[in-house]
């Protein structure tokens, strides 16, 4: 068995494994970074975000070539070739894990490719192509990531799909059961409707993205009502048996009319489980809790001094950019930083269309812990930029503390709500009052300027809204 050593060594190459590497590398520290892919990305760059984006961009052009008609351009009916669209999204995922390549070797980290467990508090035994290597560590960051949920009972076939196979892109079926009204079910369930396929979406809850505001959805459910076959809600699948002509699938709910189907494939899209079997935890003091997430404090740290914990292992959301900024955060402590990761703001960003987005406190948030909030909602309708688009079923929402009119949470639901949403950030984080988004010129004619009008509704001032502020 080959030995070796490194100041720090980051298990788990994702965007919070490779973030963290390369600041500590930047920081002067020897690095060791393991991971079984030929370059550092993880499931976000090879099996998550990036092909997953990329698909959605091709649907993206697909709507708008069909919704031109309203503008008097007129398109044929699209050609899908699977093995180009395929070949776009996967040189998207090379060129990207390959400059994370270059990286690694700039910086002068090692990459160590395998799969790693712990042996004790400062050792871990990587098991590579070529045999097992012992490496000994002052520090370990734990980057091991999260898989898709399995649901008991589905068939193991390959006509049940994951978020993983549904990227594979190998078909494009007839009709396709969406089991899950999150996220990615929803992203994954809008590629396959917009290349053709009859999509059916089953969500156990009463409504559509759990968690998220009511307002911002419902712009979404409208779309999506024309865009897919049909939305079961408060429904859930009692069985799913495989046939010769595809999967039958019984459904009990509310308002189911036809208890059993036929589909060409189903997605299981019912969220993710983190990577914490398997690992050789027990023989260090790390604790892992019944949901099986690492338990960690403000700074990373696990309960053993060494060993630190990152992004989706340790907890919700499991989110790229959450586990970047604790990956950075986990390494200055190791510097011996004064520092803790305590963001008064994550962004969550569904990509469907429209695009859903939200940071810090929501309104059904606030409801919950019966605290008193005032919202401020600028409906796109108003938007001069969202009707030469010829999308004005978006809005833009300010969650505020009443008393000083702090923005405690911002939600967009539009084109491009994505990239709107980091206004919202700033100011959640800077601790910005609506007057601040107020005065803040915003170019016009864009999206940009929704945020803007939003603070203004607050004040009753609304150039483009009458709505007189309450009591005025």
């Amino acid at each position: 068995m080959a030995e070796d050593k490194a100041q720090l060594v980051v298990v788990g190459g994702g965007p919070g494994g490779y973030a963290a590497a390369f600041l500590a590398a930047d920081l002067g520290m020897d690095v060791a970074l393991v991971d079984p892919a030929e370059n550092p990305g993880g499931v976000c760059l090879y099996r998550g975000c990036i092909p997953s984006k990329a698909l959605l961009h091709v649907a993206k052009v697909i709507h708008e070539a069909k919704h031109a008609a309203d503008q008097g351009v007129t398109f044929g009916a699209p050609k899908i070739d699977l093995d180009k669209m395929r070949a776009f999204k996967d040189d998207v995922v090379g060129k990207l894990t390959g400059g994370l390549g270059q990286l690694t070797k700039q910086r002068k980290v090692r990459h160590l490719r395998g799969r790693a467990r712990f042996a004790d508090a400062n050792q871990l035994i990587v098991d590579g192509a070529d045999g097992e290597t012992t490496l000994r560590f002052e520090h370990a960051i734990l980057a091991s990531g999260s898989r898709p949920t399995r649901l008991p009972g589905f068939p193991d076939s390959p006509r049940v799909l994951d978020s993983t196979t549904a990227l594979e892109l190998e078909d494009v079926p007839k009709c396709l059961l969406v089991v899950g009204g999150g996220y990615i079910g929803l992203e994954l369930g809008s590629v396959y409707a917009a290349l053709g396929s009859k999509v059916t979406v089953v969500e156990m809850l009463d409504g559509l993205l759990p968690g998220a505001d009511r307002d911002l959805v419902r712009p979404l459910a409208a779309r999506l009502k024309k865009d897919l076959d049909e939305i079961l809600l408060k429904t859930k699948v009692v069985s799913v048996k495989e046939q010769k002509n595809g999967l039958k699938v019984t459904f009990e709910g509310e308002n189911v009319d036809k208890p059993e189907r036929v589909f060409d494939r189903v997605l299981v899209a019912v969220g993710r489980k983190p990577n914490s079997e398997n690992l050789g935890l027990e023989t260090t003091r790390v604790v892992v809790n019944d949901q099986g997430f690492v338990e960690v404090d403000a700074q990373l740290r696990t309960a053993e001094p060494s060993i630190f914990a990152i992004g989706d292992v340790v907890g919700q959301p499991m989110l790229a950019h959450k586990a970047s900024h604790e990956g950075r955060t986990a390494v200055e402590a190791i510097a011996g930083h004064k520092v803790a990761f305590e963001p008064a703001a994550i962004p969550a960003v569904v990509f469907t269309d429209p695009e859903v987005a939200w940071c810090g406190l929501t309104e059904t948030e606030a409801k919950q812990q019966e605290r008193a909030v005032e919202i401020a909602r600028f409906p796109w309708a108003a938007s001069g930029r969202a009707m030469t688009l010829g999308r004005t079923d978006g809005v833009t929402k300010l969650v505020l503390e009443p008393k000083t009119a702090r923005v405690l949470g911002v939600g967009i639901t539009g084109p491009g709500a994505g990239e709107l949403i980091a206004e919202g950030v700033l100011a959640v984080e800077m601790a910005a009052v609506a007057s601040d988004l107020k005065l803040t010129i915003h170019p016009h004619p864009t999206l940009s300027e929704t945020v803007m009008e939003s603070a203004e509704v607050f004040f009753g001032q609304s150039t483009h809204v009458y709505r007189p502020k309450r009591g005025s």
